[in-house]
């Protein structure tokens, strides 16, 4: 283990024990459950006997990244490398819909997908196209988001509102039946300076109802939408926390006095700290008790939690900065996917290179600096995307091979999500699919 690699991963090693065991009975508590399946012949009579292939197929958990860089890149081989890394590890992707970039000029939305390409922001309908075709579900980002104000809006409240009521009717209209989730609002904690460009930010930012206008007009118009609040990193996470004292967790605790259908908490996680100020700022945001005191408090709430935005560093291509990345993933994923009240991870950057105010392809400026995604420039994958694959397709995987003998049934515990099962009795085999679904009975009958 590289020096690094030792300082770095300390907060999970001397936690390890607790660690391991809350995973283990998390992810057995909460991601997984029983099902029984019964068999019977064409005549509703029960068949002994049988042999059951039982395969999953799909996770009900939310694994995502953004779709920002779809058919964007520099050649058609990159586009199809990126779309095909996406789709073998991804159920959920973040869809950009920015304000001031879906609508730069006032009364002409870019939403079509033949609309004008502008960096990092495909088309909605050309990634909605996407999701549907993969079997991908869309979630979008975000209704109102001030630092993403067109400049075309006015600074006044009243102003601002009457245009931002007509955006989210507009999306409503068009995309309620067809994106399940949207985050309603974005980074209220970070203020007007938080992004590099310098984005047009208005007065109605700091009116004492931006939340709760927010989610009253959202509901309005996506009945129902899933709505989602987010924050960032800082004002959640590592010494930020102050258990029901914390900035966000009053923000929501008042917001949800005031009657705001938050339907689920989004989380930041993005590690963006230098590299020498990565060892003072990790000591708390990698330290596990703090992690789990952090989900165990929001968990007050009854609400979903989803991990909304993942960056972890390598800060470098470097084989052992690569590896330290792919072990500090490896260990926040199987925090996350344990607690019970997380329904979604969501990395941000699939491939490094195009992040986030920085041009494409210099790794020394905005956030390509870090080096924090899942593949690199060339789109090969890095260590860290091989661990995940490995979690999400083997380590978090049901396969069973069972046999009913003298019984007409099976028991069965799996991850939640959908399964082929093939079973055979005597000459006879059929296919058949059946859902475990958390909360539900799970119990099937299959004909033979």
């Amino acid at each position: 283990m590289s020096d690094r690699a030792e300082r770095i991963l300390k907060p999970f090693e001397e936690n390890r024990a607790y660690m391991e065991d809350r995973i283990a009975a998390g992810i057995e508590a909460n991601r997984k459950g029983l099902g029984r399946l019964r068999f019977v012949d064409e005549e509703g009579n029960p068949v002994t006997g049988v042999h059951a292939e039982i395969r999953q197929k799909t996770h009900d958990f939310r694994f995502g990244a953004n779709l920002f860089m779809l058919d964007e890149l520099e050649t058609e081989e990159k586009n199809a490398a990126y779309q095909e890394r996406f789709c073998e590890l991804f159920n959920l992707a973040t869809l950009p819909f920015y304000w001031c970039d879906l609508e730069p000029e006032q009364g002409k939305p870019r939403f079509a997908k033949d609309s004008p390409k502008l960096y990092r922001r495909p088309a909605p309908d050309l990634c909605l196209e996407f999701c549907e075709k993969k079997g991908i579900e869309p979630k979008l980002h975000c209704l109102n988001y001030d630092q993403w104000t067109p400049e075309w809006v006015p600074y006044d409240p009243p102003a601002v509102k009457r245009y931002l009521e007509k955006r989210i009717s507009e999306i409503g209209e068009r995309y309620r039946d067809r994106i399940p989730g949207m985050e309603v609002i974005n980074e209220t904690l970070c203020g007007e300076t938080n992004h590099p460009e310098g984005k047009h930010s208005t007065r109605f930012f700091y009116e004492p109802d931006l939340v709760e206008w927010s989610f009253e007009h959202a509901r309005k118009h996506l009945p129902a939408t899933k709505l989602i609040i987010n924050e960032a990193t800082p004002f959640i996470w590592g010494d930020a926390f102050k258990y029901n004292r914390g900035a966000y967790y009053m923000q929501i605790e008042r917001a949800l006095a005031k009657g705001a259908s938050i339907d689920a908490i989004g989380m930041q996680y993005h590690m963006f700290y230098r590299m020498e100020e990565e060892e003072k700022m990790t000591a708390a945001f990698y330290d596990p008790r703090n992690l789990y005191a952090v989900m165990d408090q929001y968990a007050d709430f009854r609400k979903p939690m989803q991990i909304t935005e993942v960056t972890i560093p390598a800060y470098s291509a470097l084989a052992e900065d690569e590896a330290v990345q792919a072990e500090i993933i490896k260990n926040l994923y199987s925090i996350w996917f344990s607690h019970a009240n997380m329904e979604a991870i969501i990395y941000w950057n699939l491939a490094d290179g195009y992040a986030a105010f920085a041009p494409q392809g210099d790794m020394t400026y905005g956030e390509n600096y870090y080096y924090g995604s899942l593949l690199r420039f060339d789109m090969s994958p890095k260590p860290a995307f091989t661990e995940l694959k490995k979690l999400i397709h083997e380590t978090w995987n049901t396969k069973l091979s069972l046999d009913s003998g003298e019984a007409d049934r099976l028991s069965m515990k799996g991850f939640y999500g959908d399964y082929e099962v093939c079973v055979t009795a005597g000459e006879k085999t059929v296919t058949a699919g059946i859902h475990l679904e958390k909360g539900a009975k799970n119990e099937f009958v299959i004909r033979i």
